[in-house]
């Protein structure tokens, strides 16, 4: 809703998320994967002399989950393109042209005098 003078008014649901809150959660995702990873690792390590395939397989992803959780955690803020601007346009008030005036306006006398 525009104020008066034609400035711009933000809208609340074009806002990006606070700082505090994007950095808590790449430290929660970058946490989660780093569990996961070492989750791997141990399962690679306990069951290397019963599942060789499947310690291999949890080997591979306790290898390359710390890069990706890097990638993901460094990736920065995103913007939501599918928000709408965040500007509210000022309306434009149509000004009327002397052909669109009333003309009886200029001949008649104001009221009160004759």
């Amino acid at each position: 809703m525009p104020k008066r003078g034609g400035t711009e008014v933000f809208r609340i649901t074009g806002a990006r998320q606070g700082l505090a809150d994007d950095v808590r959660g790449r430290q929660r995702r970058y946490i989660i994967s780093m569990t996961v990873r070492t989750l791997s690792v141990i399962a690679a390590a306990v069951l290397w002399n019963v599942e060789r395939h499947v310690a291999i397989v949890a080997l591979a992803l306790g290898i390359l989950l710390p890069y990706i959780a890097v990638v993901i955690a460094n990736a920065g803020r995103e913007s939501v393109p599918s928000l709408p601007s965040t500007f509210v346009p000022a309306p434009v008030r149509p000004a009327l042209d002397a052909a669109e005036a009333p003309e009886d306006a200029a001949t008649e006398a104001p009221h009160g005098r004759n």
